[in-house]
């Protein structure tokens, strides 16, 4: 039995590389890819996503309009780090147009796949939680007929790398993130911001991963460039204080999904989500010493199998 997953994305540059790994993993059926604002407008992210599929020759797997802008909070993007098209400003004339979309938007999509696969269905977002929120507003069952859940958000030591306490997802739509972390009962996984830093790969490892001989190889190699110029700059590297190395945030929840022994310590503990505070709304708030009234406890994510997630990077560019 393969392992049925749907991705919500927000495709920048470590987007496309979760969605090549999770394209490249033999055990794995991607049901559908719902797209989200975040890391770029969601237009770009919508022409992003199916470029990378364009790629990787699956343009056959179903792609959602989600949503555009957060529930309450002020628009923010990451054109900073990713490029203002998300994909390192290397355009593409020949991408597929967006009469390749679904007619349903990714809410409504969500439900509908999950209801039709009830426990079976492991859901990795790697974008603003703005999507999921909606799903379980329309469906408050919607949780309970996940497998599990898969989140590249939030931090745990009130490092920012968006604002002084915030990580870029969770600080992009807060109250989507609070939504979610009250409401997913399934089992639900993070890959937070200071985790993923501390379990970077070498730089070491770019040039056989990007040097392969491949159109995927080539393709990865051009979209990168821009980031990963900026992420080996010297006012990057003192911003980031946990790891100094190439860090792919989102590949670490897919990484998750995709092999169950991947992770190999974690912390499970009641999260919520900051509101109110004037410099920690965004923050992700662990409850280790159980205050909040919340049954219900993610797993945490603290060490993984580098090793795996190598091997992932290079099969995924073959």
């Amino acid at each position: 039995m393969k392992k049925k997953l749907i991705l919500d994305v927000d495709t920048g540059v470590d987007d496309a590389q979760s969605i090549m790994v999770a394209l490249a993993a033999p055990d794995v059926e991607i049901l559908g890819i719902t797209c989200c604002f975040g890391n770029t407008p969601l237009e770009n992210v919508l022409k992003n996503t199916l470029r990378v599929l364009k790629v990787c020759n699956k343009l056959d797997i179903p792609v959602y309009r989600g949503c555009a802008e957060p529930l309450l909070a002020c628009k923010r993007h990451a054109s900073d780090f990713h490029g203002k098209d998300g994909l390192g400003d290397v355009p593409d004339p020949d991408t597929p147009g967006l009469e390749l979309l679904q007619k349903k938007k990714a809410a409504q999509a969500l439900i509908k796949i999950v209801k039709q696969n009830p426990g079976e269905v492991s859901l990795v977002a790697t974008a603003p939680l703005t999507n999921l929120a909606v799903a379980v507003q329309l469906d408050p069952s919607f949780p309970k007929k996940l497998k599990a859940l898969y989140i590249m958000g939030g931090n745990i030591e009130s490092r920012g790398n968006t604002t002084v306490c915030g990580e870029f997802n969770f600080v992009a739509d807060p109250e989507a993130a609070y939504i979610v972390l009250e409401r997913f009962t399934c089992p639900t996984y993070i890959a937070s911001w200071e985790f993923s830093c501390k379990n970077s790969l070498p730089w070491s490892f770019c040039e056989p991963w990007l040097s392969q001989n491949t159109e995927k190889a080539a393709f990865m190699k051009k979209i990168t460039s821009l980031s990963m110029k900026r992420a080996q700059s010297a006012v990057y590297q003192k911003e980031i204080t946990t790891g100094k190395g190439f860090n792919s945030c989102d590949t670490y929840a897919v990484a998750a999904a995709i092999d169950d022994a991947f992770v190999t310590e974690c912390d499970e503990v009641a999260v919520t989500v900051e509101l109110e505070g004037t410099c920690t709304r965004g923050m992700m708030v662990l409850d280790y010493m159980e205050l909040l009234p919340k049954k219900h406890k993610a797993f945490v994510m603290k060490k993984v199998d580098l090793e795996k997630l190598k091997q992932m990077f290079m099969n995924s560019l073959k």
